[in-house]
């Protein structure tokens, strides 16, 4: 239960951390790019880089910690942090043609999930 709640906790924080960052990006710069969601994304993959090679190499934390850091703050800070950790981990292993799959066919259906909400949502609500 600790690791639940420590992963709720973290999600809060990333949550709202990437609605203003994003939107203070976006108020800067404008909103014809969505240049903020795309700079949290690489920021998190960065902190995900950072944390997952200091738990490994040398940081002692708790499995609550490291979930809490993460699965939460980075998970909803960004979804992308996790991909992209997925993705590295894949090609690490030499797991080249399913890395591949993996990214293309995560960015591919995702899009395509997306359109198809919206058609769905059109037609009930239409």
């Amino acid at each position: 239960m600790q690791l639940i709640l420590a992963v709720a906790a973290g999600g809060a924080i990333g949550s709202v951390a990437r609605y203003l960052m994003a939107g203070w990006i976006g108020h800067i710069v404008g909103s014809g790019f969505p240049l903020g969601v795309m700079a949290v994304n690489i920021l998190g993959s960065a902190i995900m880089g950072v944390l997952v090679e200091g738990f490994a190499l040398s940081w002692n934390a708790s499995p609550e910690l490291r979930a809490f850091l993460t699965v939460g703050v980075l998970g909803g800070f960004t979804t992308f942090s996790s991909f992209s950790l997925d993705a590295v981990l894949l090609f690490q292993k030499g797991e080249f043609g399913l890395g591949a799959l993996y990214v293309l066919g995560s960015v591919a259906l995702s899009l395509a999930g997306l359109v198809v909400g919206l058609h769905i949502a059109r037609a009930v609500l239409a």
